[in-house]
């Protein structure tokens, strides 16, 4: 029989099956989520319901619902003449190469402090939590001289997505949660698949790896989300407008684009992510548990 006194809550079992108490709050958890919806919704949808309104119409009657009708043409001049559908373009292309970059180094990085275990790797731990400890903005300077004098390479990185991949790799937090992750991996499975004879690549991509989407999904999300949301780094690093992503191009243009055509490339900014999160939630949530590592 089913012990009802792990599932107690504010309100017990036994009280929601009486009808006055179930009624309310079945109606309190309806209210909330509609609040929720409106909350979470409500500016999207009234962002773009600016941006398929006629300018005149946003500037008088703000709070108005399409008074004159809906103006589809602002969506296509965001995408032609304000080159919005090309700011997509590089916001895509920096999120994909900055996910990729983080995703190698995390990975990578947890595996050798975590499976391989150097006789360095407790030091080098420390020193990368050390660095966590240090405001982002002290290493702007170093950093940019960096991308501008690269060693070895001798040309500088200025105006190449390499300049925001690259340092984008180092972040000391996803391989910090990467590393801890590792660390719950059955070491059974690791000893198994040396007896087999796999080699420390093989075994970090056919045994690691596998078990590993759910930190994979959980690292993959907070590194799309820094590429869209960053703006100092792409604003300093990509002076040419041709290769700027959204989040550095829509404030530049603001001032000399029409209010509806500016609203409604901001409604294509803020739908692209969303777009995105739908196509691609069953690989950012999916299994939260070890998908069948072990069995038996």
């Amino acid at each position: 029989m089913r012990d009802e006194s792990t599932d107690r809550g504010i309100v017990s079992s036994g009280e929601w099956r009486r009808p006055g108490i179930g009624a309310t709050m079945r109606i309190l958890h309806g209210l909330l989520l509609v609040a929720l919806l409106i909350c979470g919704l409500g500016p999207m949808l009234w962002l773009l319901k600016s941006g398929l309104t006629p300018t005149q119409d946003t500037l008088r009657q703000p709070l108005a619902l399409f008074p004159h009708g809906i103006d589809w043409s602002n969506l296509v001049t965001a995408w032609t003449d304000v080159h919005v559908g090309q700011y997509v373009g590089n916001t895509l292309a920096l999120a994909a190469g900055c996910w990729f970059v983080q995703i190698v180094v995390a990975t990578t990085g947890g595996y050798v402090l975590s499976v391989l275990r150097p006789r360095y790797g407790r030091a080098l731990m420390g020193l990368i939590l050390a660095t966590l400890f240090v405001p982002s903005i002290v290493l702007l300077v170093p950093l940019y001289l960096t991308i501008l004098n690269p060693p070895l390479l001798g040309t500088s990185m200025i105006n190449t997505f390499w300049a925001v991949w690259l340092p984008s790799g180092a972040s000391a937090f996803n391989v910090v949660i990467v590393t801890r992750f590792f660390d719950s991996l059955p070491r059974e499975v690791f000893e198994a698949a040396r007896t087999d004879g796999a080699g420390p690549f093989r075994l970090f991509w056919s045994v690691v790896l596998p078990m590993s989407r759910p930190i994979i999904g959980v690292v993959s999300v907070f590194a799309v989300i820094a590429s869209f949301n960053d703006f100092l780094w792409p604003f300093l690093v990509l002076p040419d407008p041709s290769l700027q992503p959204l989040s550095v191009r829509l404030p530049s243009i603001q001032p000399t684009t029409d209010l509806g055509v500016f609203l409604a490339a901001l409604t294509i900014a803020t739908l692209i992510p969303v777009v995105l999160f739908l196509l691609l939630q069953r690989f950012f949530l999916r299994g939260a548990g070890m998908q069948g590592a072990v069995k038996g």
